[in-house]
């Protein structure tokens, strides 16, 4: 298992490198001026002078090299370098920023992998029933929907026309952090991490129902059916114990996908966590900023890959893994 965890660390080391060095190089081939990027709507209104002063301030006028290098340096001392538009180190701005979004992935993750697995064997049971053909249409309908786009709808139905949940942000206005009651955020979470668990439902839900009609079909639960058992009892002793291997390893492994939702969920819902930042920090040109986003998100979706690949082979031991 030791063999199997450094190979691993080892192969995650390789890859952030590689991310950081690609995710810098595109940064740089961007069409976007990192100065007037950090003026904003007052780029007009500043002199070539004061130009010269913010490009030598942030490091703009270096040399690509250079600035990688010099940033690649930072790393090693455990620094991200410094956000520019939220004028904070990018350590606190990721620290932040993730607790917010920690709630809304935490949500939608339990969400999807308990509704998507009930959902699988539910259909899976019943091969060719009305339920099980009711399930995979929304499944697929889910699937192939954009995020932005049921964002939206969620957003017109229950916030604006019903009136059921709020419209933004994750508070009210005007109220600081420390003031907001848990029911209140509560409130405000519940519609963006409800939207964001309806896209990961999908997936967990297919791939549970072919376990589940695989496991129906065997001989075993032929026999068991021939002795008396109904489709309840079977799946409840044997099918979901079947089943729950693809669940598993694929809640663990969506991370990414979940990840990448929430950038397009929290701005829909201006809900201030770090998919928002990542949008920031990308149309103002933060250096600093995304190359910390882009390592953090590789390092959150390496883990889930990591969990997955762990509980894959402990649920089935027949699988070559760790002990290899």
């Amino acid at each position: 298992m030791t063999r199997w965890f450094l190979r691993r660390s080892l192969r995650l080391a390789a890859v952030l490198g590689v991310v950081a060095v690609v995710a810098f190089s595109l940064i740089q081939l961007a069409p976007i001026d990192p100065v007037d990027a950090y003026l904003g709507p007052q780029m007009a209104q500043v002199s070539p002078e004061q130009r010269a002063i913010i490009a030598q301030r942030w490091g703009f006028d270096q040399p690509a090299v250079s600035q990688f290098f010099h940033w690649a340096r930072q790393l090693l001392q455990g620094e991200l370098g410094w956000s520019h538009i939220f004028n904070q180190p990018v350590n606190e701005v990721l620290s932040q920023r993730f607790q917010t979004s920690f709630a809304l992935l935490l949500l939608a993750w339990v969400g999807s992998t308990v509704l998507g697995f009930l959902l699988g064997v539910i259909a899976g049971m019943r091969e060719g029933s009305f339920g099980d053909r009711l399930i995979c249409l929304y499944a697929y309908g889910v699937a192939s929907t954009p995020a932005f786009w049921l964002a939206i709808v969620a957003l017109l139905l229950f916030s604006v026309t019903l009136g059921w949940t709020p419209i933004c942000c994750a508070g009210p206005s005007g109220v600081l952090r420390n003031d907001v009651t848990w029911w209140t955020r509560l409130h405000h979470l519940l519609l963006p991490a409800l939207t964001l668990a309806l896209l990961g439902i999908a997936q967990i839900t297919l791939h549970t129902r072919a376990r589940m009609v695989a496991v129906m079909e065997s001989e075993f639960a032929l026999h068991a059916m021939a002795q008396g058992a109904g489709r309840w009892d079977i799946a409840w002793r044997h099918g979901m114990r079947h089943a729950c291997l693809p669940a598993m390893t694929l809640a663990f492994a969506s991370w990414g996908e979940l990840f990448g939702g929430s950038i397009l969920i929290e701005q829909v819902f201006a809900y201030p966590g770090l998919g928002q930042a990542t949008v920031e920090a990308g149309l103002r040109s933060d250096i600093p900023l995304l190359l910390g986003i882009a390592l953090f998100t590789t390092l959150f979706v390496s883990t889930g890959n990591l969990i997955a690949d762990f509980l894959h082979t402990r649920i089935d031991p027949r699988l070559p893994g760790i002990a290899s």
